[in-house]
């Protein structure tokens, strides 16, 4: 039984820093993609970083790239999001996901976290 579990989320002031971590269970994370997505209230749930295999292939969405890092740890299989610099618009619900596919498309993912939530004070 696959399983995901993100941690790490939390109340920071804008322009700070949080880091999450995606562990899996029932996946080896190098073989997937391994996907962040975020959701706010009211919008709909976005792509925010991928990663397949040992880091040979990273994605970001625009509004992240140069603040956000995706990361694999193999030895521990999980995943991992530094987000730097954060900003009020970053505050929302981040999601980790799994799919065999490379893909940015949610539909694609078949396995998905609980959800852990960030909020950005301005």
């Amino acid at each position: 039984q696959v399983q995901l579990v993100e941690s790490g989320g939390g109340l920071v002031q804008a322009g700070g820093s949080l880091r999450l971590s995606c562990a899996a269970s029932g996946l080896t994370v190098s073989s997937y993609t391994v996907g962040w997505f975020r959701q706010a209230p009211g919008k709909e749930r976005e792509f925010v970083a991928g990663i397949r295999g040992r880091a040979v292939l990273t994605a970001y969405t625009d509004s992240v790239k140069g603040r956000f890092t995706i990361s694999g740890d193999n030895a521990k299989n999980t995943v991992e999001l530094q987000m730097n610099s954060l900003k009020p618009e970053d505050t929302a619900v981040y999601f980790c996901a799994a799919t065999s596919h490379i893909s940015r498309s949610r539909d694609d993912y078949d396995y998905w976290g609980q959800g852990t939530q960030v909020t950005v004070s301005s």
